[in-house]
């Protein structure tokens, strides 16, 4: 089933190689060199998937991730990449991590639906600017709160994975909803955080400016390029009319592409 590719970390693992090396790669290349001694940091990058495009083309890579389990995944998959000294995982919590005390800081951090799980987000983005190098780009994609999706409901095990906007309910229903229907504690918890931290287009571009970072690229999508491996269907950029319109826009842009660098 399209919906269980979360619960198989192999099928996980290729799903997120084959998106960034289709989608991620190419958004950022014209911005970022991805040749030569760039040095790439993926904050979140569970069994490192993500990270599998870019040593591909040779590039020595970071990957930080909260679970030691996925960290123990991302070192089995990875195993050929880390003999040839492609590759190099820390089991933390960034925040426990002194950019100063690596071997290099990098050229472009990734963020792939990540920025939505991080609660204090102003904090978040003044810190990991003490990671990049002068010229670099950090590389978001976020799902916005309102979106169909956006409360990463797909993750229930019951029918509720595929009904859509039912996380814009206010925060006690939707924690009784799930709990009548049977999802387990866990998962409740994990998803009531996420309607925690939660980020519209509009509250990202508001941090996006007050931490002092301009946006180099953004694009918005009516069907998240994701969907192609998940779903087989093909990536739609959102319509410019619909794009514009604060607020409802969220409720129908599924993804958004942005890369950002410090201000002048």
């Amino acid at each position: 089933m399209a919906y269980d590719f979360h619960y198989d970390k192999e099928r996980y693992f290729n799903f997120q190689y084959d998106h960034s090396r289709d989608f991620i790669v190419p958004f950022v290349k014209d911005h970022v060199k991805l040749s030569g001694n760039t040095r790439v940091l993926e904050v979140g990058s569970a069994e490192a998937g993500v990270l599998k495009a870019f040593t591909d083309l040779g590039l020595k890579c970071t990957g930080i991730e909260l679970s030691e389990s996925r960290v123990e995944l991302a070192k089995k998959f990875m195993a050929k990449e880390m003999g040839k000294g492609l590759i190099e995982f820390y089991a933390s919590d960034v925040y426990n991590i002194d950019p100063n005390k690596l071997e290099s800081k990098f050229d472009l951090i990734i963020l792939k639906d990540v920025i939505e799980h991080i609660h204090d987000q102003y904090q978040f983005l003044a810190f990991i600017r003490n990671f990049l190098n002068p010229g670099g780009q950090i590389f978001f994609t976020m799902p916005p709160w309102n979106m169909p999706f956006g409360g990463h409901q797909q993750i229930c095990r019951s029918f509720l994975k595929k009904v859509p906007w039912f996380h814009n309910l206010p925060r006690p229903v939707y924690g009784l909803i799930m709990k009548t229907f049977g999802e387990s504690k866990p998962t409740r918890d994990n998803l009531l955080e996420v309607w925690d931290t939660g980020i519209s287009i509009r509250r990202f571009d508001k941090i996006i400016r007050r931490t002092g970072y301009d946006i180099t690229k953004r694009v918005m999508f009516l069907i998240n390029p994701s969907y192609k491996h998940k779903f087989n269907l093909e990536p739609r950029v959102q319509n410019r009319v619909v794009a514009a319109i604060p607020v409802f826009r969220d409720f129908v842009t599924t993804s958004v592409y942005s890369l950002i660098r410090n201000g002048d």
